[in-house]
């Protein structure tokens, strides 16, 4: 559990010093649109109810293999789909890795405060 704490932490740090970065803030936008209109489009023409049209656009973005039990149905859904994943997933991607990249940036930042701590107090 603390562990579980201790990385909630970093990653609220994480976004904190992303939201910072206009090109996150750029990718943070894009991806929000693109989820958007993942579920607007999923709502519309499947008919599902909004969290699982939400659910559905967000995990299906996620490269984790997760089994949604939502399938698209029509044939226009799924040529949708097929260009949503394509565009999404590499936004999703990007936008990952800069998060990630800002939480490794800020737990080595931690780390070097702490040796030089260390440091002075010798």
């Amino acid at each position: 559990m603390l562990s579980f704490i201790l990385s909630a932490k970093r990653l609220v740090k994480g976004l904190w010093r992303s939201f910072k970065r206009p090109q996150f803030l750029s990718l943070f936008t894009t991806l929000f649109l693109i989820i958007l209109s993942g579920t607007l489009f999923y709502k519309g023409t499947e008919g599902w109810y909004w969290l699982d049209a939400m659910y559905f656009a967000v995990v299906s973005l996620i490269p984790t293999g997760v089994e949604t039990g939502l399938y698209p149905t029509t044939s226009f859904s799924k040529i949708f789909t097929m260009i949503y994943l394509i565009v999404g997933t590499g936004v999703m991607f990007i936008m990952l890795l800069t998060l990630g990249r800002s939480i490794v940036d800020f737990s080595l930042n931690e780390e070097e405060e702490v040796a030089v701590k260390k440091h002075l107090k010798k």
